[in-house]
């Protein structure tokens, strides 16, 4: 009998020690599972030439800063990247109008009705702008920035050399395949845009 209890003690001692193992185990299996599910979950594959390039989401706030800096490099590059061809020209601004208020608008009506875009078509003249950077304050909504750029007017002869610098503020609203940085400039100026030099073509 007491051989019988002993061996009973022991199998339900071995029992409780596989059940509570059993247990530890699932326990730390699902908290691992809902771990790399939640990894997962901020990855994403895309697939461009070929390739799949992994990206990882996060939250906006961890991004303005490099949102804000594209969206007005990008709106520069298309507002002031113009070649001798009105359809080119209608396409640049028109994508770039989606990116700002009517402060570019009436920015791009003056440059029209002084025959800027005609005289770029006739002239046989492209343009081209250098962004060298773009500063962005985030620590007070709306976000201020400054932008400073290199222009160049490529003529038949020549190169003409400008500086460009420009401010505004920028507010957010909503993301479109029109507007990606969900970003809106307002208040646009120019501040400074005057020759640097004149180098000619050979």
């Amino acid at each position: 009998m007491k051989n019988i209890d002993t061996a009973f003690r022991y199998i339900r001692g071995f029992t409780l020690l596989v059940v509570l193992g059993c247990v530890v185990i699932c326990c730390f299996t699902l908290y691992k599972s809902f771990e790399s599910v939640t990894l997962m979950q901020d990855k994403v594959y895309i697939l461009a030439n070929g390739k799949a390039l992994e990206a990882y989401g996060s939250e906006r706030k961890d991004n303005v800063a490099v949102e804000a800096r594209d969206h007005v490099k990008t709106f520069h590059k298309l507002f002031f990247s113009l070649d001798p061809d009105d359809k080119v020209i209608k396409t640049n601004v028109t994508k770039a109008l989606y990116l700002a208020d009517d402060s570019a608008k009436r920015v791009y009506d003056d440059l029209k009705e002084n025959g800027f875009y005609s005289g770029i078509i006739s002239g046989n003249i492209s343009q081209t702008v250098q962004i060298d950077s773009v500063a962005v304050d985030i620590g007070e909504y709306p976000y201020r920035f400054s932008c400073y750029a290199r222009q160049h007017i490529i003529r038949t002869t020549s190169i003409l050399k400008r500086s460009l610098i420009t401010q505004g503020s920028l507010r957010n609203v909503s993301r479109s395949d029109n507007n990606p940085h969900g970003f809106l400039i307002e208040r646009w100026t120019t501040l400074e845009n005057r020759d640097l030099g004149v180098e000619n073509r050979k």
